[in-house]
């Protein structure tokens, strides 16, 4: 029997990940709630275009929330400020002895899906693979990344499927370390590529991005030893330059967030960690400028 996993979500990395999985085998359904998206899905599949420009088809079903359905096991791949709406719909839909494995950007993801499923139902993750929506239902790969998942008795059979996929998995013991490292690369990269309006790599061919990445990196890292939280690398802005360098080519989801006019995850990102700088006595202000930029670019 073929194993089975709902995507929740339509965008970037919920397309990247369909193709692959769809690829090898696993029979994958999609629930979203963008017309556009699901419309191209239901006609022509996730179409995943390759280096050299070859694009390749892959079958996936396709839901919106109230749809009857249930499944064992989902990957939350949506944006952060739909992460409510998306717990109440896996209410419905994921199965008691199920797991929902987020691999978001931000903070409070898990906490959220917790609350909504409990805890034996919900799984943190992060990943730093890249992915460009081209176009409704299109995506490029935009670099390889590695998936990390915290501990969880259920997560088991998903890791299987990952790593039987392609991707390169790794077992993590300590949650808050996954979701601050996670977060350092997010705030580093995300929002000065998307007011800037660049690839993640031509953030290092400017000098003066360069150095307010590493700013926005150094924060995070600070605001988190601050907690006793110990970070999965010794050095902050080498490890947002090693993503940035992998991901050369990739269109960062804020980026295409802004592209598109759509709402992004700044709050959940360089908000966070204002948020939690203030409460620990550590200044963030690259983190707040950063959140204002980009909550100012999208008001134009």
């Amino acid at each position: 029997m073929a194993e089975h996993v709902l995507i929740v979500g339509t965008g970037a990395l919920a397309c990247l990940f369909a193709a692959r999985l769809s690829a090898n085998g696993v029979s994958v359904t999609m629930l979203g709630t963008w017309k556009e998206g699901l419309a191209a899905l239901r006609m022509h599949g996730v179409m995943l275009v390759k280096p050299s420009g070859e694009i390749v088809k892959y079958d996936v079903d396709v839901i919106e929330p109230g749809y009857e359905f249930h499944v064992k096991q989902a990957l939350v791949l949506v944006k952060s400020w739909q992460t409510e709406r998306v717990a109440k719909d896996l209410q419905g839909i994921l199965d008691n002895d199920g797991i929902a494995l987020t691999l978001q950007n931000g903070l409070g993801n898990l906490e959220i899906l917790s609350d909504s499923l409990g805890a034996e139902r919900a799984a943190l993750g992060s990943t730093t693979t890249g992915a460009t929506l081209l176009s409704s239902g299109r995506v490029r790969p935009g670099g390889e990344g590695v998936i990390s998942l915290g501990e969880h008795e259920r997560v088991g059979p998903l890791t299987e499927i990952l790593t039987n996929a392609g991707f390169k998995v790794e077992m993590v013991d300590d949650l808050a370390s996954l979701v601050w490292s996670k977060l350092v690369i997010n705030a580093a990269i995300n929002p000065l590529t998307g007011i800037l309006e660049v690839t993640n790599g031509e953030l290092l061919e400017r000098s003066s991005a360069r150095e307010l990445m590493g700013k926005l990196a150094t924060e995070v890292a600070e605001t988190a030893k601050a907690q006793g939280i110990r970070l999965s690398f010794d050095d902050p802005v080498r490890a947002a330059e090693s993503v940035s360098e992998r991901t050369n080519s990739n269109h960062s989801s804020m980026y295409q967030d802004i592209l598109r006019g759509a709402p992004t995850e700044i709050d959940a990102i360089c908000g966070a960690v204002a948020r939690a700088g203030k409460a620990v006595g550590v200044d963030t202000p690259a983190n707040e400028i950063m959140q204002a930029l980009v909550k100012a670019k999208i008001e134009v």
